[in-house]
């Protein structure tokens, strides 16, 4: 195999950061090729249980029949999946951000409860989270939060995340139980390669280093650790201030704003093409592209894939799936109608 080649080469582990690329590119294969091995078993599985099916005509045989033609079903949507994350960045990790928009207090906490249902969502998939950063609200929920989701093509999967989640639901907030309607923002970005060069001059940047907030107590640091970099030609605004170190804090920061710059660049060049896979509007304030309704019914609807669940804890709890391969399918057919 050639990449097992590379990697065994004499002195090719001298420099492991170059090899992020091609370590990336080995889990992408592995992924896909245990992918088509399950489908390949799952469908021999199939025809063993008809062929006995058919001899026994028991009541067993087609139970397990079943069993294994709703398995079969599943591994064809996996695979059937996979063949849309055919995007550059797709096998990158996932820079998610989360951010409350119009709602005030509501805004916060819906803000709050996307971060947790994104983090169960990567939990029951066996990614890596890493929080880069996280401010409180005033009363209650967040008020932005930076996460690092690390796994088999994390940013293909999350990509269509991006844009306004609408909640509407009796606010716990309202002491007269009306309802409310709460926004919050995903941004979601490549964690991209060392070796992707993206060019941040020093003089473009402004750095400020303050004391980090939290919830109070043993989790607030005591000395000016977090960090600000403000990216003066085009207003991007980063932090960090999870780690106690300054300069950890700093690295991080720099890894945000140069992943944010790359996507920027990205759907410039997308955009130039009248091919971006990513609908602008999606990530406008006032063009919602989910709405999760707890009152007066209980639904989630995707307004771009026009998918829908009535499982609202369900989804709430994480399960996304059927949402993330309905807006995958969606932009794929709309990349194809584009040309």
């Amino acid at each position: 195999m050639e990449i097992e080649a590379q990697l065994s080469k004499p002195g090719a582990w001298d420099k492991p950061d170059l090899l992020t690329p091609v370590l990336r590119e080995k889990s992408a294969l592995e992924f896909k090729l245990a992918m088509y091995g399950d489908l390949s078993q799952a469908k021999a599985d199939v025809d063993d249980w008809l062929q006995l099916a058919q001899e026994d005509q028991g009541q067993d045989a087609l139970e397990a029949l079943r069993e294994n033609l709703a398995l079969l079903e599943k591994r064809l949507a996996d695979t059937e999946l996979a063949t849309l994350l055919n995007g550059p960045d797709d096998n990158s990790p996932a820079i998610l951000e989360i951010h409350p928009g119009a709602g005030g207090v509501d805004a916060q906490d819906w803000a709050e409860m996307l971060l947790r249902m994104y983090l169960r969502w990567a939990e029951a998939g066996g990614f890596q989270v890493d929080e880069m950063d996280r401010l409180y609200g005033d009363e209650a929920g967040i008020k932005s939060v930076t996460l690092q989701i690390t796994g088999p093509y994390a940013y293909g999967l999350l990509k269509g995340e991006a844009g306004i989640h609408r909640l509407i639901r009796i606010s716990p907030f309202d002491a007269s139980g009306r309802r409310h309607t709460a926004f919050a923002s995903v941004d979601v970005y490549p964690d991209i390669d060392t070796n992707i060069e993206i060019d941040v001059k020093e003089e473009d940047l402004r750095i400020d280093v303050f004391r980090a907030s939290g919830p109070g107590g043993q989790h607030v640091n005591r000395t000016n650790s977090a960090v600000r970099i403000t990216h003066l030609p085009t207003n991007i605004v980063v932090q960090c201030q999870n780690e106690k170190s300054q300069l950890k804090n700093k690295l991080l920061a720099m890894k945000v704003l140069k992943a944010r710059l790359y996507e920027r660049e990205i759907k410039e060049l997308e955009a130039s093409k009248k091919a971006d896979y990513a609908s602008k509007d999606a990530i406008a304030f006032g063009s919602q592209i989910r709405t999760y309704t707890l009152q007066p019914y209980r639904l989630v609807k995707d307004h771009r894939s026009g998918h829908e669940d009535s499982s609202v804890d369900a989804v709430l709890d994480g399960r996304l799936d059927g949402f993330l391969r309905a807006t995958l399918l969606h932009a794929h057919g709309e990349r194809k109608a584009n040309g």
